[in-house]
C-alpha cells in the first residue's frame, strides 16, 4: 500500500528538482557574456514507480513517484566544434600570411614617388640629362645624388625586410611559448577532470576551459581532438579525458601520428622551432615535437605557426626559402647585376678630363648582401668631373652617359632570358602583389566561414536571455504548482490525523 506520505515526498521531489532548473538558468544568465561559457540545462528523471511491498493492487503500484534532477549538461554540437576549429586553423594561417605580405608591401612601397622604382627611373633621367649636356656640373652633381639615392634606396629595402625578419623571429619564439602554454593547460585540465569524472560528476565549467583551449591551440596549429573515458563510474555523459594530435592540412595524421596531449597518460609532447645560420641566413632548421622532426617544408600543421615559418625562411635541400628571404635575395640578385653592368659600362667611357672611367658603384664581390652594401663609389662622390659620360674622351660627347641611362631597358643575362633591370624588378614586385592579395582573399573567405560556424554554433551553445527568461518562468511555475501540492497533501493530512474520530469527544 502507497505510503500516506507518498505525496510530501512527491512534491518535495519536484521542489527540488524545479529550483535545481531554476539555478541553471541563473547560472546560464549570469554567464550570457562569459567568453567560451555553453549554457546548461537540466535533465529532468521520472522516479520510478514504487512497488508496494505489502500490496498487489495494480493500481496503487502504478503511482508515480516524481521526478529527480538527473544530470546538468552543456548543450554542445562537437561537428560544430570540429568545423570551428578547422576555420580557425585556416584563419590563423592566412592571417598571419597577409599581415606579414602587408609589412613586406609597406616597405618596398609600390608605386609611389619613394620606391626603388622611382629612384632608379630618376637616376635613368638624369643620365639622359646629362647626356645633352656632359659638361654641366649641375648635370653631373644630378646623376652623382641620384646614384647615392638608389644606393640608398637599395640599403634601405635591405635592412628594413631583415629588421622585420628579425621580428618574424621573435614572434615565432612567443607564438612557440604560447603554443607550449596551451598545451600544458589542456594537460592540467585534463588532470582535474580525471579526478572528478570517476565519481560520476560533469565537471561542465572544466569542459568549457578545455575547449576554449583547443579553440586557441587550433588557431596556431591544426589539431585533432579524441576523447578516453576516465576510470571509475563516470555518468554517461561524461566528456572524458581529451587527446590532441597534431594533423597536417588535410586533417589527416602524420606518419607516424604526433600527439601534443595525451589524455590518458598525461604527458604532454611540447613544439620546439630550431633556428640557426648553417646556410650563412638565419632560417629554420628543424621543427621538433616529442620524439618527431619535422623540416619547415614537412611542416604542414595549417595555423599561425606555419605562417611564420613560411614569411621568416627554412632550409629546405640546401637553400633557404620563404616570402621574407626570397625577397632579400631578389634585392641582391638585383643590385649585384644591377651594379656590375652599370660598372663595366661606366668603365667604357671617359671623365671630364679625358681619363678612362673607373666604377661608378661600390657592392660586395659576391651577390650576398649586395643590396646591403650597394654605394656609390668615394671618389666620384667627392668629385662628379669623375663621372665618364663620355664615349671618346671628346669635349662634349655624352654618348656615355646616354648608354648608361638606357642599362635600365638592357636584357641582362644573369637575371634571365630577355630579362632587364626594370622587367626583373616588376616581376618581383609583381609577384609580391599577386601573393599579397591572393592571402587576403583567402583571409577573408576564411574569416566569412569562420562567423558562420561561429554564429552556428552560439546559436546551439550560446545563452539566449530570451529563452532562458522563457525557461525561469516555466520553473517557476513548476515550483509554485509543486508547493501548492505540498499544501494540499498537508491539509488533507491534517484532516485526517487531527479532524477524523473526534465524534462524541
Amino acid at each position: 500500500m502507497t505510503s500516506t506520505f507518498h505525496g510530501l515526498e512527491v512534491a518535495k521531489r519536484a521542489l527540488f528538482a524545479q529550483q535545481a532548473a531554476l539555478y541553471t538558468t541563473s547560472h546560464n544568465i549570469a554567464n550570457a557574456n562569459t567568453d567560451g561559457y555553453t549554457r546548461q540545462r537540466v535533465n529532468f528523471d521520472q522516479v520510478s514507480t514504487l512497488s508496494g511491498s505489502r500490496s498487489n493492487a495494480l493500481f496503487e503500484s502504478q503511482i508515480g513517484s516524481g521526478v529527480e534532477a538527473g544530470s546538468i549538461e552543456r548543450v554542445r554540437d562537437k561537428f560544430l566544434d570540429l568545423q570551428y576549429r578547422g576555420e580557425t586553423s585556416k584563419l590563423g594561417y592566412y592571417g598571419s600570411l597577409a599581415s606579414s605580405f602587408q609589412q613586406m608591401e609597406e616597405i618596398m612601397n609600390e608605386p609611389s614617388d619613394t620606391g626603388l622604382s622611382k629612384s632608379m627611373d630618376k637616376f635613368w633621367q638624369a643620365l639622359q640629362d646629362l647626356s645633352v649636356n656632359p659638361e654641366d656640373s649641375g648635370a653631373r652633381s644630378v646623376v652623382v645624388e641620384r646614384g647615392i639615392a638608389v644606393a640608398e634606396t637599395f640599403n634601405y629595402l635591405s635592412t628594413s625586410l631583415s629588421a622585420v625578419r628579425t621580428d618574424l623571429e621573435n614572434e615565432i619564439d612567443v607564438t612557440q611559448k604560447e603554443l607550449n602554454s596551451i598545451l600544458n593547460q589542456i594537460n592540467n585540465v585534463n588532470q582535474q577532470i580525471s579526478e572528478i569524472e570517476p565519481h560520476g560528476y560533469l565537471p561542465n565549467d572544466l569542459y568549457d576551459e578545455r575547449d576554449r583551449l583547443i579553440d586557441q591551440l587550433s588557431n596556431i596549429v591544426n589539431v585533432k581532438v579524441s576523447y578516453d573515458a576516465s576510470g571509475g563510474q563516470p555518468n554517461p555523459m561524461a566528456g572524458g579525458l581529451a587527446t590532441i594530435e597534431l594533423v597536417n592540412e588535410s586533417g589527416d595524421s602524420f606518419d607516424p601520428p604526433v600527439t601534443l596531449v595525451d589524455g590518458p597518460t598525461k604527458q604532454v609532447n611540447e613544439v620546439t622551432v630550431n633556428i640557426d645560420d648553417t646556410l650563412g641566413k638565419r632560417a629554420v632548421s628543424s621543427i621538433t615535437v616529442g620524439t618527431s622532426t619535422f623540416t619547415g617544408a614537412d611542416f604542414t600543421s595549417t595555423g599561425k605557426m606555419q605562417a611564420l615559418v613560411e614569411a621568416y625562411g627554412y632550409q629546405d635541400a640546401g637553400t633557404v626559402k620563404g616570402e621574407f628571404p626570397q625577397m632579400l635575395d631578389a634585392l641582391d640578385e638585383l643590385a649585384f647585376n644591377f651594379a656590375n653592368e652599370f660598372n663595366a659600362a661606366h668603365r667604357g667611357g671617359f671623365d671630364l678630363e679625358g681619363n678612362p672611367g673607373t666604377d661608378f658603384f661600390t657592392v660586395n664581390a659576391t651577390q650576398a648582401g649586395a643590396a646591403t652594401s650597394l654605394d656609390v663609389l668615394t671618389t666620384i662622390k667627392n668629385d662628379e668631373d669623375l663621372v665618364a659620360a663620355s664615349s671618346d674622351g671628346t669635349s662634349g660627347d655624352g654618348q656615355n652617359a646616354l648608354a648608361l641611362g638606357s642599362k635600365i631597358q638592357d636584357p641582362v643575362a644573369s637575371l634571365g632570358e630577355n630579362t632587364s633591370v626594370k622587367s626583373y624588378y616588376a616581376s618581383v614586385i609583381g609577384k609580391m602583389a599577386v601573393d599579397s592579395q591572393e592571402a587576403i582573399r583567402m583571409e577573408s573567405n576564411a574569416g566569412v566561414l569562420q562567423q558562420q560556424v561561429l554564429e552556428r554554433r552560439q546559436s546551439v551553445s550560446a545563452v539566449s536571455l530570451d529563452e532562458e527568461m522563457t525557461n525561469m518562468i516555466t520553473f517557476q511555475h513548476a515550483y509554485n504548482a509543486a508547493a501548492r501540492s505540498l499544501t494540499a497533501v498537508d491539509e488533507m493530512l491534517d484532516r485526517i490525523i487531527n479532524n477524523m474520530g473526534i465524534v462524541g469527544r
